[in-house]
């Protein structure tokens, strides 16, 4: 993977995040689960390192963004204070 740039982490809510997974269709269900909730940058394929077993999927969230229900009622659930 490419290592993380400053301006992806550069305010409070801004999430990477890598996956490895067994196949691109576990990666990217994922990946489907985080932008169903959040305002996500989506990757639209996986990629895969020579040598080395499964795939691998990176994606951006912004926390501060809810798109989707929380999937829990208690205080703070899916949402920064």
């Amino acid at each position: 993977m490419d290592p993380i740039n400053e301006t992806h982490l550069s305010e409070p809510g801004l999430v990477v995040v890598d996956v490895a997974a067994a196949d691109a269709a576990t990666a990217l269900s994922f990946q489907q689960l985080f932008a169903e909730r959040w305002a996500t940058a989506t990757a639209q394929r996986t990629t895969r390192e020579a040598g080395e077993p499964g795939v691998r999927l990176r994606c951006y969230l912004d926390l501060r963004q809810l798109v989707g229900p929380a999937g829990s009622t208690e205080a703070g659930a899916g949402e920064l204070r």
